[in-house]
C-alpha cells in the first residue's frame, strides 16, 4: 500500500515544482489538473457527458476550457453543474492510479484540495507556500493573466495562512535549493513512519 500525501497550494506558490521534486526522490505523482486534461482530450471519459449537458463546450471531439470559462462567465450557476460531472471522473481517476502504484509515497497534486474539503482519502497533506509577494510576482511574471484575474482566483482560494495551519507539512519554496531540502525532510519523515508502522 502505497502513502498517500496530497499536495496542494494557492495559484503562484511553487506546487508544481515542489511536486516535481518528489519525483526526483523516487515518488509516483498523480497530478489533477492533467487527469482533467486527459478526461476533457478526444476520447476522454467527460467528453460525452459534458456534450449532452453544454454541447456548445465541445468542439473537434474535445471539452474547450475555453469555452467553459465563457459559459461560467455568462452563467455562474453552470460551474456547479460542470463539477458534478468532472468531480466523479477525477476521483476514479485518481483510484486507478493509486490501485496501480507500487512505490512508495505517492503524491497527488491537488490544487484544491482544501477547497474541496476532501482530505479523508490522505495519509498527509504538504502545502507549498511562500510570501504573498513572491506568489503575485510569479503569477504576474507567467504573462497569463491580469492582475484582477489573479485577485478574483486569490479571492475562491482559501487564504494561504489557514492551508499552512490545516496542513502535515508545509514546504517554503522561496529558493528551489531550499524546497527540495524540505522535501527530502518530509520524505524522510514519512518513510520512517512507513518502516514504524
Amino acid at each position: 500500500m502505497t502513502f498517500r500525501l496530497g499536495l496542494t497550494g494557492s495559484i503562484g506558490m511553487g506546487k508544481s515544482t515542489t511536486a516535481q521534486l518528489f519525483v526526483e526522490e523516487g515518488c509516483a505523482l498523480w497530478d489533477a489538473d492533467a487527469a482533467v486534461h486527459r478526461l476533457y482530450s478526444r476520447g476522454g471519459a467527460a467528453v460525452a457527458p459534458m456534450a449532452r449537458a453544454f454541447p456548445e463546450a465541445v468542439a473537434s471531439g474535445e471539452v474547450s476550457r475555453a469555452r467553459l470559462k465563457e459559459i461560467i462567465a455568462r452563467d455562474p450557476s453552470a460551474l456547479n453543474r460542470i463539477e458534478q460531472i468532472v468531480h466523479p471522473l477525477v476521483a476514479r481517476d485518481r483510484a486507478e492510479f493509486l490501485a496501480s502504484r507500487t512505490a512508495d509515497v505517492t503524491v497527488l497534486d491537488i490544487p484544491l484540495l482544501f477547497e474541496g474539503g476532501d482530505t479523508a482519502g490522505f495519509d498527509a497533506v504538504a502545502v507549498a507556500s511562500a510570501p504573498a509577494e513572491v506568489q503575485r510576482a510569479r503569477v504576474l511574471a507567467r504573462g497569463t493573466m491580469t492582475e484582477a484575474e489573479f485577485e478574483n482566483i486569490l479571492a475562491r482560494q482559501i487564504p494561504d495562512a489557514e492551508k499552512r495551519a490545516r496542513a502535515d507539512y508545509v514546504i517554503e519554496t522561496d529558493t528551489i535549493d531550499h524546497a527540495r531540502e524540505q522535501v527530502r525532510a518530509v520524505l524522510a519523515d514519512i518513510r520512517r513512519k512507513i518502516a514504524h508502522a
